[in-house]
């Protein structure tokens, strides 16, 4: 039910721009009225990104949250209308086209990420491109990605549009304000400064832009983005435009996306209006940049708009009248170079800062997703958490090392060269890399490890040193071989790691597992009413258990490993986990200072080496004498061990499905544990295995992965992790309350798949549909390009060496049963795949426990 206004908290948001306009009337929609909402510019032409942005709504995404982003952005704008009866929205359509063969097949794929969000879109030839917008050259064109429901924002009319509302319900706004200041007390936000003014505030939310990490200072919070200019022009007179469009700058043809040369365009009256990502990154300092009175501010001059460098744009004008012939007949009448933000990852930031209860931020979202994550933010303000899931985007994502101003403008620049790429799901960034290394990374080098990086640590997929491996390996276990898109990042090598590891022993590489300590008189009371686990056990227990949202939606897989009677060591997704463990251990600590606990980041001074294998004990034996039988330590128990004179704490699981322990000990001894377990597997055929043989094994033993497989939108028993909340646990735990009702609410599930044809492979992403029910049909060339709904999309999938089959994790309707059938999609194409039983590899878990 929502607050009503008088009793809701005192909102101020810094920044009137689409989304901190967008999030004022969200809240308002949701009760909370009580807001102010400061913009250092006037209010008609702030003068940020929202003021210039060329208004382009393009859904396709690979990411389920940000696709519905826009889908909301788009909803919302077509139903704001001012009284003159103009909307906020034109549905042009958007129209990517192909001028490439790789860039067609890209397509497909984008299509069935449309597809598997329920997103209308469709693969076209050529003449259909023509059709739609004439003036392409039919020579350059191969096909074109046509998603209908797209269109163009009017950006600024709607967020005029959105303040008027809000304000009629009771929300103030004011301009010609600059924020100087963020007063805060005992790790909360309590006021907001403007030189002389001080405005109280129970949250704070930046929404301030590229301007955010100032804002962010004055709070010690990193805001991790990069202002970049982005070249927009315009050209003179198209003829063919002449009287075609009402507007001044209206449209009727679709959004051009030209990606193969980093161009789109948009019709723009009686112009045409190009955006080029082509140029050199242009970084942009805050410190430098021109300020603006607020009277100075127009449409064409503001802080956001930089002068247009004509020399950047030159060749790209070229390859605009190649594609566009009849712009020959005009030239470049005006352009800018306007600001916009960038990240290390590409993605917004959005969500509460660990460091102070209160303040939130809204950064790095552009007009897109700009309602959309508003949406998102105000039910994450005032529900407590939001019905889209965020971790992708949140802001606590990064770990601190990536957040540093060298690193976010490096990375940040990349995704700007980058934005308009064919990228494969693997493929790692080029640079800086060597940021993270485990002290295993010289070890791993002389063993040929190809590295892929991930939150910026070298992690092995697979090791040369096994190729000569490869003629010794059976032939049940050897894969067929992958087309063009599916063998990039892959290795046939991966079957060997996987074939010993299943019938021999290996070692795996886990230092880059995000963990931490909780410890304190309150560790294990905290905990224990964050998870859905009993945390007041005895020293030794080890939990895989969740960590749920007041709804009961999974907000997180963790391990927690009980050290001692106030330690605690958590085994987490990523900093997200650790941002939210510290911001409850202080309100704990705050409550009743008696139960204190304090929460510590040890992965930097730890690794993990993961030993498994049916010979796992032989190796082990060799070099420790502690009593490691099922009886000395239990599956899913803990103890410190000596190995090789090294002082180990060994945790008895494995994500691989195979008899063996997570071995952790402090880094500078990490080298010497790699060397003495090595010399002491080498009678038994040790390996060292990478991560793509793990993913499959992982996969044969129905492991979940939280992002991919789960996510804040999902509750356990449709995900399969029931099991994770245990019917012991009687004491109240977060989310608890939520779980029953939302399980019997539940349509779909996690249901696992093996695809029919062993030469099929699947990456991820696709969509499902349920051969012969609701939506499956195919159309007349099987390659799904009709209006077919989707059933459900491909979470995980990766080929099972052990069963000899791809298996692909996806949700469907919970209606299906073992032996069913469906169909994936696959770059425009249907491939046939069975419901299967799970886990498929030992689901009497007799490998593990034995």
């Amino acid at each position: 039910m929502p607050i009503s206004s008088p009793s809701s908290p005192r909102v101020v948001i810094i920044g009137a721009g689409i989304v901190g306009a967008n999030l004022a009337d969200e809240l308002a929609q949701l009760g909370w009225t009580n807001t102010l909402v400061l913009e250092q510019g006037p209010l008609n032409i702030p003068g940020g990104s929202t003021s210039h942005a060329p208004g382009l709504v393009f859904s396709s995404n690979g990411s389920k949250s940000m696709t519905e982003f826009a889908q909301y952005t788009i909803e919302k704008l077509t139903s704001l209308t001012g009284p003159d009866g103009r909307g906020s929205f034109l549905p042009v359509g958007g129209l990517e086209i192909a001028t490439q063969e790789d860039r067609l097949q890209d397509l497909h794929r984008r299509a069935g990420w449309n597809r598997s969000w329920g997103v209308d879109a469709e693969v076209v030839d050529a003449q259909e491109c023509l059709r739609l917008f004439p003036m392409l050259n039919p020579d350059k064109v191969l096909g074109g990605l046509l998603t209908p429901g797209d269109g163009l924002a009017l950006a600024a009319r709607g967020t005029q549009l959105v303040m008027d509302r809000a304000r009629a319900a009771g929300v103030e706004f004011r301009d010609r304000t600059t924020v100087t200041g963020i007063e805060q007390s005992g790790g909360k936000v309590t006021a907001v400064l403007a030189g002389d003014d001080r405005f109280p505030a129970d949250i704070v939310v930046s929404c301030a832009g590229f301007w955010g990490p100032k804002i962010g200072e004055m709070v010690g919070t990193t805001i991790p983005l990069l202002p970049l200019g982005h070249q927009f022009a315009w050209t003179t007179e198209v003829p063919s435009l002449v009287g075609k469009n009402e507007q001044p700058a209206g449209a009727s043809a679709p959004i051009l996306r030209y990606q193969d040369k980093d161009l789109y365009y948009r019709e723009w009256g009686e112009r045409i209006g190009i955006g080029s990502y082509a140029h050199r990154p242009m970084p942009v300092d805050l410190d430098t940049l021109r300020t603006y009175s607020p009277d100075e501010i127009t449409d064409e001059v503001m802080p956001s708009s930089l002068e247009f460098t004509p020399e950047d744009f030159a060749r790209e004008w070229e390859a605009t009248k190649e594609l566009l012939p009849e712009l020959r007949q005009t030239q470049v009448q005006r352009g800018f170079n306007g600001i916009f933000s960038f990240t290390p990852d590409g993605g917004s930031l959005v969500g509460q800062s660990r460091e102070v209860d209160g303040f939130f931020v809204a950064e790095a979202v552009w007009v897109t997703h700009g309602a959309g994550i508003a949406k998102a933010v105000a039910e994450l303000i005032s529900l407590g958490r939001s019905n889209t899931d965020l971790s992708g985007i949140d802001l606590n994502r990064f770990e601190d090392a990536l957040t540093t101003p060298e690193y976010v403008s490096e990375t940040s620049q990349q995704n700007f060269v980058e934005i308009y790429d064919v990228i494969h799901p693997l493929q790692p960034r080029v640079s800086p890399r060597d940021v993270r290394l485990s002290p295993f990374n010289d070890r791993q080098k002389e063993l040929g490890a190809f590295f892929l990086e991930t939150n910026g640590w070298e992690r092995p997929h697979w090791y040369e040193a096994n190729a000569a491996l490869l003629n010794e390996l059976p032939e049940e276990w050897k894969a067929p071989e992958r087309e063009g898109w599916a063998d990039m990042f892959h290795s046939p090598i991966a079957a060997v790691e996987a074939w010993k590891t299943r019938t021999n022993v290996a070692m795996y590489d886990m230092t880059a597992l995000k963990r931490f300590e909780v410890k304190g008189p309150g560790a294990g009371e905290l905990l224990h009413g964050l998870t859905t686990s009993s945390m007041l056990r005895k020293p030794g227990a080890v939990s895989y258990t969740l960590l749920l949202d007041d709804e009961g939606g999974i907000t997180s897989d963790i391990t927690v490993a009980i050290l001692d009677e106030q330690t605690y060591q958590v085994g987490a997704n990523s900093n997200i986990d650790f941002a939210t463990i510290t911001r409850a251990a202080r309100e704990q600590s705050a409550a009743d200072p008696s139960k204190w606990a304090t929460v510590r980041e040890t992965t930097q001074g730890t690794c993990c080496i993961g030993l498994w294998g049916p010979l796992a004990r032989e190796v082990i034996g060799q070099v420790s004498t502690d009593d490691l039988s099922n009886d000395g330590l239990k599956y899913f128990r803990t103890k410190q061990i000596t190995i090789g004179g090294i002082p180990v704490t060994a945790m008895r699981l494995s994500y691989v499905g195979e008899l063996g322990w997570e071995l952790y000990t402090s880094m500078d001894l990490g080298h010497r544990l790699w060397d003495v377990l090595w010399e002491a597997g080498r009678e038994f055929g040790l390996i060292a295995g990478g991560r793509e043989a793990f993913n499959s094994m992982r996969l044969e033993k129905g492991f979940r992965s939280f992002g991919s497989d789960m996510t804040s939108e999902h509750e356990p028993v449709q995900a399969g992790l029931g099991f994770a909340v245990k019917a012991s646990k009687t004491d109240d735990f977060r989310g608890k309350a939520a779980l029953a009702d939302r399980a019997a609410a539940a349509t779909q599930k996690l249901t696992c798949l093996t695809l029919d044809r062993r030469e099929d492979v699947v990456l991820g992403s696709e969509p499902v549909y349920v051969t012969g029910g609701a939506g499956s049909g195919t159309s007349a060339d099987g390659a799904g390009n009709g209006a077919d709904k989707a059933d459900g999309y491909v979470t995980s999938a990766a080929y099972g060496y052990s069963i000899g089959a791809t298996i692909a994790y996806a949700w469907l309707p919970n209606t299906l049963g073992v032996g069913d059938g469906v169909e994936i999609e696959y770059l425009g194409r249907r491939l046939p795949a069975t419901v299967t039983a799970e886990p498929i590899f030992d689901p009497e878990m007799t490998r593990l426990k034995g």
